[in-house]
Order: C-alpha cells, then structure tokens, then sequence
C-alpha cells in the first residue's frame, strides 16, 4: 500500500511541470500585450523550451517588441544560440531576430564547477523536486568561476538554500542569486 502511493507520488511529480522563467517572463507579458502578441510569445517560448540541447546550464530569456524578438541570456554551445535564432526568425509573425545570447567561454574549470554544482543544488532534498522537469527551473550559469543561478522557485526558502548549497562548492568565486519566486504571497 505505501510501495503503491511512493509510485503514484513520483509519478505525479514527473508529469506535473514545474514553471520556467520562461513561463513567468510570458506570463507577465500576456497581462498587458495584445492578442496577437500573447500567442507570439507563447509560440517563441514553446520554441525556447523545444531547442535539443537547452539544459540546467543555459538560461535562455526573449523580449518581443512589436514583431521583432530580442533573444537574451547565456549558453554553453555556440551551436544553441545559433539554433534559437533560428527557431524564432521561422515564427510565424516574427519580421525579425536580435540575437544577444552571449556564449560562455569554453573551460574546463567551468564544465568542474558545473557539475559540482549541480550536485550540491540538485541533491538536497528541498530542491531535488526542480529536477524533475525536462529543463530544470534552476539554471546554473557558470563564467570564469563566477556562478548566476536563474530562474524560478516556489519560496523564499527554496531560493535562499540553493544559494547556500552553491557558495558551499569549492572554488566557486562568487555567487548571485537572481532566483525569481513565483508566488512570494505564499
């Protein structure tokens, strides 16, 4: 009976979504912008999301501006930001494509850091409910041994440990943690 209700549990964590800050961008978009726009928005991050090797260690954003789409953030693949410009200029609506990803530095010390902070993030069990999704909603921004944690958490709480967890790594230089909480009335 309990063996039953751990599987429907784990179950039920790997199909419920957890919100991007993709999601969020869009969605504090959607109050104010038209409805054509709404659905370009919708569309592009949809497209974001799709890209084949978009992971935990890129943070992918966009602003739309009339029909043109901004593309902002970081990626480790030079290949990745070339792919998401690519994706947005075949939206339909979309006249065109200012692409600002920077690509990060290759670096072996980078790739180190990476890992370790991934599992001294994603291992606490407070957090290891964000790892659940196809693209995990903490992203871990590594560049030149200075970390960025981006994207979206539940709490206050949640957003405070993952920064602990990260200045717990070694040779880490420094840590900002630009989590959004998604409901900060809870």
């Amino acid at each position: 009976m309990a063996a039953n209700r751990r599987i429907l549990l784990a179950v039920l964590l790997v199909l419920t979504p957890f919100p991007s800050l993709l999601d969020r961008a869009a969605a504090s978009q959607n109050q104010t912008e038209p409805k054509g726009e709404q659905n370009l928005i919708r569309e592009v991050r949809h497209q974001l999301v799709l890209l084949p090797y978009y992971s935990v260690f890129d943070n992918l954003s966009f602003r739309v501006e009339g029909s043109k789409v901004i593309l902002m953030g970081q990626v480790v693949r030079p290949t990745l930001k070339s792919d998401a410009e690519a994706v947005v200029k075949n939206i339909e609506g979309v006249s065109g494509v200012e692409n600002n990803i920077e690509v990060l530095p290759p670096s072996p010390m980078d790739d180190q850091l990476r890992r370790a902070l991934f599992r001294a993030i994603y291992s606490e069990p407070a957090l290891s409910r964000y790892a659940q999704s196809a693209v995990p909603s903490i992203h871990i921004i590594v560049k030149n041994g200075n970390v960025a944690l981006e994207g979206v958490v539940d709490n206050e709480a949640d957003k405070n440990i993952a920064g602990v967890r990260a200045n717990s790594v070694p040779n880490v230089f420094s840590v900002k943690n630009n989590l959004v909480v998604m409901n900060s009335s809870k």
